[in-house]
């Protein structure tokens, strides 16, 4: 049982790191940016939802895989 938590926890983790890399570039991909008084500002036109998600996943498996350890 401890062996299936701690695989469950590295795919948690491995799905949540995968994520957060493609829905962090998505993110900066729908940004537009514009220039006033010689300064660029960027501002994203995304949905953060999927990048907290993402970590909500990262954390979770992370927590799996330190819970097993401990027993």
């Amino acid at each position: 049982m401890e062996v299936d938590m701690k695989i469950a926890g590295y795919v948690l983790s491995i799905g949540g790191v995968i994520a957060l890399i493609y829905s962090g570039i998505n993110y900066l991909n729908e940004s537009e940016s514009f220039s006033m008084m010689g300064v660029d500002f960027a501002v994203s036109k995304g949905d953060p939802m999927p990048i907290v998600i993402s970590v909500i996943v990262l954390v979770a498996g992370i927590m799996i895989v330190k819970a097993s350890n401990k027993n």
